[in-house]
């Protein structure tokens, strides 16, 4: 059969064929289409490996700083991926014959990651150039950018890679000045004052904003503990700038700012940041001792029906006391038992007037009573952005005030009655996910598993089986909230895991 073969081969038109390659291409479905896409870049893996290119392996002995630039690049994502789910990244890339790296000094790559816990949108940059400025281009190392829910601005923070350390030799400017202890050096961390000063946004016409709210330098140091007496590391937690030691055999510190800056509200990020002299004035604070918003259950759907078509709701006199006066909003609380699906506080209007009439003064909704009223007209009912939502247990009237009414996500939240309160709360809930409130009508409580935290005697108290196993100073966690509740935070673990 051979003979036969090669005879006909070299006698007909296919004498005139020569040898041919067949092309190892791939048609667009295994290079574009999903599921296909991800088989065909596990193909080339194994078909071929990775492609040494790029500036990462063309690197120098001698370009050791490059080196560490790209080395706290790669451990910084290596830190963050085991935490939080990769979304994309730019960093390596299949292209039709290999799988390329490309990160490259003086090119931007940005990995972007979300955080299981809240769904919030994590992205680390390197080599990010700003160039729109008033003073110049900037171009820090690495750039961590946080979008929080319920803002709309990002937090972002610097994360400067510098191969150098100053020794602290005895007898220099450094050792008298500033640490005997090795540290970063002093114009490195100048230049962290620079990157957060110098890199603003403006929107539209209004004024230009800072973007950075820390900046940190990383520098080759290994004792860790050791360096947290010195000035730099001290530093952060007054101004938000410092360094932090970065080595394969130290990433504690930085694994734990990582954490923190990731799991701040928005609160305590801005409480991080240093803040123009004299803006502090300008800030709305909230009254928290004016409960002028008035909590109105109700006991039937047509009376939601006639207070939200005639703009008005009551209450006798006898449950508003003196000090509750005046008036100035009322909200409607549509229970779960009378409202099913359709419960929650959703509507809520600016009060026009209050006067006093009898019950049976009150057309829309006759009865035959002479009891004494408060009638409050409303300008008109708003609608909550997003419902309040009830909780299980039945709550009565009460009054709270516009911050919270526009703020709380349940119910409960409603009767907080101080910013320590508000801010404690705030952190517990979005770093714990399933804290709740429990007011027992004399001190709040914010509930976690078996651990109760209740404010009482200018202190915030943690219970265990009815027994305090922590305390903490109401006045140190309105100056120090963060500090504060990284302790809180530990303590609750610590009663988690037992």
């Amino acid at each position: 059969m051979i003979r036969n073969l090669n005879r006909r081969s070299n006698a007909s038109f296919l004498a005139d064929v020569g040898p041919h390659e067949a092309s190892a291409g791939m048609s667009l479905v295994f290079s574009m289409a999903p599921g296909y896409r991800d088989l065909y870049k596990y193909y080339l893996m194994l078909l071929r490996g990775l492609s040494i290119t790029g500036d990462v392996f063309s690197i120098s002995i001698k370009d050791l700083a490059v080196l560490y630039e790209y080395w706290c690049f790669i451990k910084l994502n290596s830190l963050m991926k085991d935490r939080y789910e990769l979304i994309s990244q730019d960093i390596v890339k299949v292209q039709g014959n290999g799988l390329y790296v490309s990160l490259v000094k003086g090119s931007r790559s940005r990995v972007k990651y979300r955080n299981p816990v809240n769904g919030e949108v994590i992205t680390l940059s390197y080599n990010p150039k700003e160039t729109e400025l008033p003073t110049g281009t900037q171009r820090p190392d690495n750039v961590l950018n946080l979008r929080k829910k319920g803002v709309d601005i990002d937090y972002e923070y610097v994360f400067d890679a510098k191969y150098r350390i100053n020794p602290a030799l005895p007898g220099t400017d450094y050792y008298e000045t500033i640490s005997h202890k090795p540290g970063p050096e002093v114009g490195d961390i100048n230049t962290m004052h620079r990157y957060r000063d110098a890199i603003v946004y403006q929107n539209g016409a209004s004024p230009y904003e800072r973007t950075m709210f820390g900046a940190y330098v990383l520098f080759p140091y290994s004792n860790e503990e050791e360096y947290r007496h010195h000035r730099f590391y001290e530093s952060i937690s007054k101004v938000n700038i410092g360094g932090l030691p970065f080595l394969p055999s130290a990433m504690s510190l930085v694994s734990q700012m990582l954490d923190e800056l990731i799991s701040d509200s928005p609160e305590s990020a801005f409480e991080r940041a240093t803040l123009p002299r004299g803006i502090e004035d300008k800030l709305q604070k909230v009254d928290w001792d004016t409960r002028d918003v008035l909590i109105g259950d109700l006991r039937s759907a047509s009376q939601l029906a006639a207070c939200l078509e005639h703009r008005f709701y009551h209450i006798p006199v006898s449950q508003v006391k003196d000090e509750n006066l005046p008036i100035r909003y009322v909200a409607l609380y549509q229970s779960n038992r009378l409202f099913g699906a359709g419960s929650g506080i959703r509507y809520y209007g600016e009060v026009k007037s209050c006067t006093r009439v009898k019950r049976r003064d009150i057309r829309f909704l006759p009865k035959e009573s002479d009891a004494w009223y408060y009638y409050l007209e409303v300008k008109k009912w708003n609608i909550l952005s997003k419902p309040i939502a009830i909780k299980e247990h039945a709550m009565g009237r009460q009054f709270t005030n516009m911050f919270l009414l526009e703020h709380s996500s349940e119910a409960p939240e409603l009767g907080i009655r101080s910013e320590a309160e508000y801010r404690l709360f705030s952190e517990l809930k979005r770093a714990l996910n399933d804290t709740e409130i429990n007011d027992d009508g004399t001190d709040i409580g914010f509930v976690f598993g078996n651990a109760t935290i209740i404010f009482e005697d200018g202190k915030i108290h943690i219970y265990r089986d009815k027994k305090v196993c922590a305390e903490y100073e109401i006045q140190d966690f309105s100056r120090a909230p963060n500090a504060v509740f990284r302790s809180i935070r530990a303590e609750l673990d610590l009663i988690a895991g037992q």
